[in-house]
């Protein structure tokens, strides 16, 4: 990750609320508002944070979410659903018995592998955030 994304995400992570204003995020970190613009969108776009309207205000507050650590592997969970399917077409177009068709199989077999590992891993971090943090 980039230094100023970085920076705000860590500024929101150490935040009481979880939540700060554009203002805040430049003010303690000493930037300007367009760093501070540039750094949410990343993040927004990566799900690492969310942008929340105050109610009655037009500002911004940027949310980072306590189990915004699970949503991000969600989150590319879908990316690599996409890269398996775009593999299973490559092997089908190249055929699987061609020298680009199996380097093509054993990245989807890759990408499989990875799948199955995140959801069992996902599947073991609920069970063990239940027991350590209690329902939540």
């Amino acid at each position: 990750m980039q230094r100023m994304p970085a920076r705000v995400f860590a500024a929101l992570l150490a935040s009481d609320s979880g939540t700060l204003t554009s203002a805040e995020l430049g003010e303690q970190l000493q930037v300007s508002p367009a760093a501070v613009s540039g750094a949410v969108r990343y993040l927004a776009q990566q799900h690492m944070v969310s942008r929340e309207r105050e109610p009655g205000s037009r500002r911004e507050r940027y949310r980072v979410h306590s189990d915004q650590w699970y949503e991000l592997l969600t989150n590319r969970e879908a990316v690599l659903k996409r890269w398996e399917h775009a593999l299973r077409e490559g092997v089908d177009s190249l055929g699987a018995g061609s020298p680009a068709g199996r380097r093509l199989s054993e990245t989807l077999a890759f990408f499989e592998f990875l799948d199955g590992e995140i959801a069992s891993m996902m599947d073991r971090w609920r069970l063990h955030r239940e027991e350590r943090f209690g329902q939540g």
